[in-house]
């Protein structure tokens, strides 16, 4: 006989003698502890004393109470406790009642002790799953507690108010930011802190899905429904279902399948491609984007009715820049990320330097630059010297050349501001012209002005 991988707490209840030593000792042998009891009243009385029997089994027929009364008293006490019942044929419809009242599974009479230990062993199996699915969600509800997001701003302060509100109930969320603002980890901190936190958090990423295996993707697909679909597919909806599906980049779903997942938001219903068949869902959408959707909207770009419906709590997540005083806060979370066990030292002079740059990637580029400052840091010390140039260099704060006037010193600035935008988008003017917040026609009108192509 095979051991359990799982030491279990165990009571076998049976007033046929020989049968219920003969059980102990196979369960014994095979690992568990073990009690017995003749009578089912005196195991009532040991499992009320004794929370830590993760199993009872009992035969149905007994003097004084039958398995079936025993296993609802044992519910009562203990609603976790797994009960398998042992039956006669000729009761059979007793078990089928045993597993409607809950118990986890039946034997019939005669059976080999095998068949008992492999219900063991199943048993087994599933507590630890069970364990390590608290564990993970435990885990993630520590990892995404609102606090997670790092701040003390006056709109830090604010965001984290408003999840504090939207997480109770099911409307969608739609979160704006630039890139590297955080967006996806304001979605794990809404779903893990919802109702909704012990179903799945599906993500899905719009700009990396093509227009052709979209619709596949977000609904699913029956076989045969397009050259290559040899078995039938879930899609994302329907993997979510009970939980939350996050749409990044949501800007990027192609404008005829818009239509579809409007539906979806209405409806609370999906049809897999090639089906005709609704499969009804109970899913939240949390939606984000980089891009402006109501210009988008207003352009034909995006679909209003769309907009309208994802936009029903937005969420905007300040840039970097415009919370200064928070870099500090980030930059230490984020040292006790990557240095756990080492207690290094910041200089001052380091936040000075981090505070007068303007974070074009964010958080995001803050929490690579610590990683790599981790990395350099000698004698457990982040110095000045170990920050890169171009995070002293294209924010500096400008002074007043001798001889300069106010004029001379605006073009300066602005001279040196646009070689640092072409500096970081590698020339694309587009880009540049975006981490300047200005029109692409005033950067080039710039650009010729003074004479920088």
């Amino acid at each position: 006989m095979e051991n359990s991988e799982r030491k279990m707490k165990i009571c076998i209840v049976d007033d046929e003698e020989i049968l219920r030593v003969t059980l102990a000792q196979d369960v014994e042998t095979a690992g568990h502890n073990v009690v017995d009891f003749e009578s089912p009243l005196e195991a009532l009385d040991y499992i009320k004393k004794n929370p830590g029997v993760e199993i009872l089994i009992t035969d149905v027929r007994m003097p004084e109470m039958s398995g079936l009364e025993l296993l609802k008293k044992v519910k009562e006490i203990n609603p976790h406790i797994f009960v398998i019942i042992i039956t006669a044929f000729g009761t059979i419809q007793s078990a089928v009642e045993a597993i409607k009242l809950g118990a986890y599974d039946y034997i019939t009479k005669p059976f080999e002790p095998i068949e008992l230990l492999n219900l063991i062993d199943k048993i087994g199996e599933l507590t630890l799953l069970q364990k390590y699915n608290r564990e993970f969600s435990e885990h993630f509800q520590s990892k995404y507690d609102i606090d997670s997001f790092y701040g003390n701003h006056e709109s830090v302060r604010k965001i984290k108010e408003e999840i504090k509100l939207v997480t109770e109930f099911k409307s969608s969320v739609l979160i704006t930011g630039e890139t590297g603002t955080g967006k996806e980890l304001i979605a794990n901190i809404i779903h893990y802190n919802s109702p909704r936190k012990k179903k799945p958090l599906v993500k899905v990423s719009c700009a990396i899905l093509s227009k052709e295996i979209f619709e596949s993707e977000l609904f699913g697909h029956v076989k045969g429904a397009f050259t290559g679909a040899d078995r039938e597919r879930v899609g994302r909806f329907e993997e979510a279902d009970g939980g939350t599906i996050y749409l990044d980049d949501v800007d990027d779903i192609p404008l005829d399948l818009q239509v579809k997942l409007l539906r979806v938001l209405q409806e609370q219903e999906i049809e897999k491609l090639g089906s005709s068949k609704t499969i009804k869902i109970d899913v939240r959408v949390i939606a984000s984007t980089k891009a402006d959707l109501k210009k988008l909207s207003d352009e034909g770009k995006f679909r209003k009715d769309l907009y309208y419906r994802l936009n029903i709590y937005p969420l905007h997540l300040p840039p970097l820049r415009e919370r200064r005083d928070d870099i500090p806060i980030l930059f230490d979370a984020f040292l006790k990320r990557y240095s756990p066990s080492k207690n290094i030292e910041v200089a001052e002079d380091v936040y000075d330097i981090l505070k007068n740059y303007d974070w074009p990637g964010n958080t995001r580029e803050l929490k690579n630059l610590v990683e790599r400052l981790v990395i350099i840091s000698r004698e457990g010390k982040i110095t000045a010297e170990l920050i890169p140039n171009e995070f002293k260099a294209k924010f500096a704060k400008p002074t007043k050349p001798k001889g300069q006037g106010l004029v001379e010193m605006v073009q300066n600035l602005e001279i040196n501001l646009i070689k640092g935008a072409l500096e970081k988008s590698a020339g694309n003017k587009n880009k540049a012209a975006e981490i300047l917040n200005i029109p692409v026609s005033t950067l080039r009108s710039k650009i010729e002005k003074y004479n920088l192509a």
